[in-house]
């Protein structure tokens, strides 16, 4: 018979706060007390309790405090993740981050639900949907990623939207709910191209 948590990993219907769940809770809470109670100057520190605290993590991963997340064993960050203030996961599912990957402030990633059913949902039985980041996507402030969605690669999510629906590869998208806005050409990578190369003729490293 399974348990509680392999019913949440399968994402079907199951209780939060029992068993196994309980005790990945207590751990997750202590380590982002202790990563939100960080300073500046314990950068490695930091590193060391995200690696505790993830499924997996990849190189230079930079989250500013304060952060959140359920159980944290259910995360994957792939290479150059930023997460600006106040990031909330919710990984009653498995969240997966790919590479190259920034967040803007108050974003959050929320794979939690619950029935519908009023009477249902009253005994306190939940579920989750996985979702998937892929790479090179930008992740504007104040946005929701709703449970079971999925953003393609070279993505432009635009502040304070709310996912609802699998975005595509190569797009800007925007609203609530939010929707692909244009496509992302080659006339915007050579704009900032040049806009990079003005850059580095000015400014000296």
């Amino acid at each position: 018979m399974p348990t509680d948590k392999e019913r949440m990993l399968a994402q079907k219907l199951y209780m939060a706060g029992v068993g196994e769940l309980a005790l990945d809770n207590k751990k997750s809470r202590m380590l982002t007390r202790l990563f939100n109670n960080t300073t500046e100057e314990q950068q490695e520190y930091r590193t060391e309790l995200l690696q505790q605290l993830f499924e997996s993590v990849g190189e230079k991963v930079f989250i500013e405090p304060p952060f959140r997340c359920d159980y944290g064993c259910h995360i994957t960050v792939g290479d150059y993740f930023y997460a600006n203030f106040d990031c909330i996961i919710i990984d009653v599912a498995k969240v997966k981050i790919g590479n190259n990957v920034f967040f803007g402030p108050r974003v959050g990633v929320y794979t939690a639900g619950h029935p519908i059913d009023p009477d249902v949902r009253n005994t306190l039985l939940e579920f989750g949907k996985e979702i998937t980041i892929g790479d090179n996507v930008w992740v504007g402030g104040n946005t929701v990623i709703n449970p079971g969605v999925t953003i393609g690669n070279n993505v432009v999510i635009g502040s304070g939207s709310i996912v609802t629906k699998d975005i595509p590869d190569n797009v800007i998208a925007v609203g609530n709910p939010c929707k692909v806005l244009r496509a992302i050409t080659e006339e915007d990578k050579q704009y900032w191209e040049q806009q990079k190369a003005e850059y580095e003729a000015e400014i000296e490293h």
